[in-house]
């Protein structure tokens, strides 16, 4: 099986490095050259040209960062008309429930031919790099043997990026949970140590908040999923529901919002430790 791999950052470098050990033809494009080409020493096909990347793929997975973005390049730059007849596009970035459906609409108007699945995924940068990513997928029934097995069929296009939505708030209450249990610590004078001992392994924090716990103590922000990617999905789950269903969540991304700002945007989402009174 082929597979293009569309915008290879920390996701979907990963997925495509993973592609290729597991023995796929991976065609591969970015907007930069630099990824593509890293990917093309270990055996991928890359393209300057996006469209030659998607052109003999029997599966078109885009992991490309905003809604705007996905339809620049697979709609108005008429990518789209260049798959192949039966072939699978899974859209897997985290753009919002709107513009997933316009795109399943758009598609099942130009290109009927093609099975669009609305597949965003849940993890990181490791899960991504050793195929332990769980997949968020909805669309059309034919399409369910393309993905893999890690996948969970939610129904039709739409409903794996509502899923993603709900995960990701989630995800966001606990990295705010540890950031401010962390400062809460280290004002009050609660040794690390002590605090890691009665936590670890007990009911009241998840491996998530554990793990970025420790980068949070350790400093350590390098970028597994960074701040302002949380905040983008904060915003995407703040337009879908409106500040009456999650008030706190609007808190939570003003805040962000604030690090972001004063240039933090690009560390891990651990970096919400940051800006917090010790």
């Amino acid at each position: 099986m082929s597979v293009a791999v569309l915008g290879l950052g920390t996701m979907g470098g990963g997925m495509a490095r993973r592609l290729l050990e597991k023995g796929f033809a991976v065609e591969v494009w970015n907007r930069s050259s630099g990824p593509a080409a890293a990917l093309a020493a270990d055996g991928a096909i890359a393209h300057a040209d996006v469209a030659q990347a998607v052109a003999p793929a029997d599966v078109v997975l885009t992991m490309l960062p905003t809604a705007d973005a996905v339809s620049e390049v697979m709609l108005r730059g008429g990518v789209i008309d260049a798959v192949r007849p039966g072939a699978t596009w899974a859209q897997m970035g985290t753009i919002g429930i709107e513009a997933t459906e316009r795109l399943a609409a758009e598609v099942a108007r130009r290109r009927p031919d093609v099975s669009f699945v609305d597949a965003p995924v849940s993890g990181s940068r490791e899960p991504a790099r050793t195929g332990r990513l769980v997949i968020l997928a909805s669309g059309p029934d034919r399409a369910q043997a393309i993905l893999g097995q890690r996948t969970v069929w939610l129904g039709p296009a739409g409903r794996g990026s509502r899923m993603k939505l709900v995960l990701n708030t989630l995800l966001a209450f606990e990295i705010e949970a540890v950031a401010e249990v962390d400062a809460l610590a280290s004002r009050l004078g609660v040794p690390y140590a002590d605090l890691v001992q009665i936590v670890a392994g007990g009911p009241l924090a998840s491996t998530v908040e554990m793990t970025k716990l420790a980068k949070m103590e350790g400093g350590d922000h390098s970028a597994d999923f960074s701040l302002e990617w949380a905040l983008k999905d904060l915003d995407l789950a703040l337009n879908a529901s409106g500040v009456e269903t999650t008030p706190v969540v609007m808190v939570i991304a003003e805040r962000w919002r604030e690090l972001v700002q004063e240039g933090y945007g690009r560390l891990d989402v651990s970096a919400a430790r940051l800006g917090l009174a010790v």
